[in-house]
């Protein structure tokens, strides 16, 4: 007998962002896994924790920590990556096999929506590939539905589309209309030019949330000076921002 895994995304910071259809999947829930990247993202696993002692009505649940394997600093970046997925695919396996009964049903936690540059469905194709499970995906509040709500503008213009690219894509590329920008540890808009308009925000939907907005040149020094004391003090930042070239 298979077992099931619930892939839940749970928004992108506040507790109000989970849906009644990712409550109900919490609710069925046996096992939670959870990937631990070290004491300065610990906060991270206990938002998880927060969000299943808020919604779950019977606390019969069980959490299993992950220690997350290293990912290598240096070399191709497509195939780091790829080893570090592959790494994980094996420990989620192992993990999987070992703390869910046959039959059972268990659970990720996606911050955020797991089709968003999240790497969950990638590895459990690859667990599937080796070990009996289904799975399924519960959609889940993105960070760029919260920034938008937060700064109160449309994501796109009228009739326009949008970008939703990363750091390293913005600074090879460029930047032409518009562009949600995530993954981005370089602050890579000050390569814009500074009449280009920018919403920031980092730690979006918790109480350290930190919003920001208005052109390049007026905002993006202190964007990037006020993302290094943030993430010196809490140890992790996770933030994202829209841009828009002037016409």
């Amino acid at each position: 007998m298979g077992r099931h895994i619930h892939v839940i995304g749970i928004g992108a910071g506040d507790p109000d962002y989970v849906t009644v259809q990712a409550i109900n999947a919490l609710n069925d829930t046996q096992v939670f896994f959870a990937m631990d990247k070290g004491e300065a993202k610990r906060d991270l696993v206990a938002l998880r924790r927060q969000i299943c002692e808020r919604f779950i009505r019977d606390p019969g649940y069980r959490f299993v920590e992950l220690p997350d394997p290293p990912r290598a600093a240096d070399g191709d970046y497509r195939q780091t990556v790829s080893d570090w997925h592959a790494a994980r695919a094996r420990m989620w396996a192992a993990a999987i096999s070992a703390e869910l009964v046959p039959g059972g049903v268990g659970a990720f936690l996606a911050w955020g929506d797991p089709s968003l540059y999240d790497s969950t469905l990638r590895i459990l194709e690859a667990v599937a590939a080796e070990l009996e499970i289904s799975y399924d995906v519960i959609p889940g509040i993105t960070a760029i539905q919260a920034l938008t709500a937060r700064h109160r503008i449309p994501l796109n213009e009228i009739g326009a589309p949008v970008l939703v690219t990363t750091g390293r894509q913005l600074r090879a590329g460029g930047l032409t209309g518009s562009a949600v920008v995530m993954l981005d540890g370089d602050c890579s808009f000050q390569s814009c030019p500074p009449d280009t308009l920018i919403w920031w925000g980092a730690y979006l939907g918790t109480p350290d949330e930190l919003l920001v907005a208005g052109t390049v040149g007026e905002v993006g020094q202190r964007i990037a000076a006020l993302r290094s004391r943030a993430r010196d003090r809490h140890g992790w930042i996770m933030d994202t921002y829209l841009l828009r070239a002037a016409f």
